[in-house]
């Protein structure tokens, strides 16, 4: 007797993955791809996405083998990580939910978690345990598929946020991909990530961004970049970043981040009052609190 789907996916071992799928074939979901098969850990890799181009390149570089719309990588894939921005999450699930073949298991790679979720939700309802948050906590601000690098996880942090709905032989699936890719996976609860992301990860793109925003407005901005140094550079690097992707991160975690924002705006009130009252001694406690957290942090990395 011939096995359908899910037997033959029931006697694979974790981290085999015949059929893999990325949507969105840039630095994210093209690092992927390229880590597992340098480990590999993968077979044939379908890609998924709106950029003709971009997936034409894609395919030039070996990131992929084919390209695909995402009711055929549902059907065929066996995993499937989505690494489009989290606004277009709910338009791709809703494509691939009615096609899903039975043994896949979907994961992303999106930079919140709960929003995700309910998005999911929506877009797959009976067939949501086939759905395993995930967020690698990696990047760089270089986009697209010439910016994928198999070296991208290499002992970095990735997050899973399980649901209740999920079989653990799926979570373990996932957890063993991205530690074929060289990642740390840990757990968290999908709302305790987006609060510490916003804290972290997204407030200090957001500020970087409304920053860089203020110099390119100025009437002198000309002036100001051509003397700018090293710290304009480090303070300003993740600015670059994809203007979509962190849009749509800024309106999917914006309560954590408003949260995040008003103590922000809370430490500079106190700085600024330091500054009007010349109070030396206040601004040289923010600067060694801050000083000393930093290099605590750098010397762990």
């Amino acid at each position: 007797m011939t096995a359908g789907p899910a037997d033959t996916h029931s006697r694979r071992p974790a981290g085999s993955i015949p059929v893999l799928a990325i949507v969105g074939v840039g630095l994210i979901g093209g690092s992927f791809a390229a880590a597992l098969r340098r480990a590999g850990r993968v077979g044939r890799v379908l890609g998924v996405g709106r950029n003709g181009p971009s997936l034409v390149r894609a395919r030039e570089l070996g990131l992929i083998d084919e390209i695909a719309t995402a009711a055929d990588a549902a059907a065929r894939a066996d995993l499937i990580l989505l690494a489009a921005p989290v606004g277009a999450f709910g338009a791709i699930l809703a494509d691939m939910g009615p096609a899903l073949n039975p043994g896949a298991v979907i994961s992303d790679a999106g930079s919140t978690k709960a929003e995700v979720v309910r998005v999911a939700r929506a877009a797959l309802g009976s067939r949501i345990g086939a759905f395993v948050p995930g967020h690698p906590i990696a990047g760089a601000e270089r986009v697209g598929p010439d910016a994928a690098d198999a070296d991208l996880y290499t002992g970095r942090n990735v997050v899973l946020t399980p649901l209740p709905e999920n079989a653990p032989e799926d979570v373990a699936r996932v957890r063993a991909a991205w530690e074929a890719c060289g990642a740390r996976v840990l757990d968290m609860d999908a709302a305790a990530h987006d609060r510490v992301l916003a804290s972290v990860s997204h407030v200090p793109h957001f500020l970087a961004s409304a920053y860089v925003a203020q110099v390119a407005r100025a009437n002198d901005s000309t002036d100001r970049l051509a003397i700018a140094g090293s710290g304009f550079r480090d303070f300003t690097r993740i600015a670059a970043g994809s203007p979509e992707m962190w849009r749509d991160i800024f309106l999917s975690n914006r309560d954590a981040m408003k949260a995040e924002l008003e103590q922000v705006r809370a430490v500079l009130d106190e700085a600024e009052r330091a500054l009007d009252q010349e109070d030396g001694a206040s601004i040289l406690a923010l600067l060694d609190q801050a000083a000393r957290l930093r290099r605590a942090w750098k010397a762990e990395q």
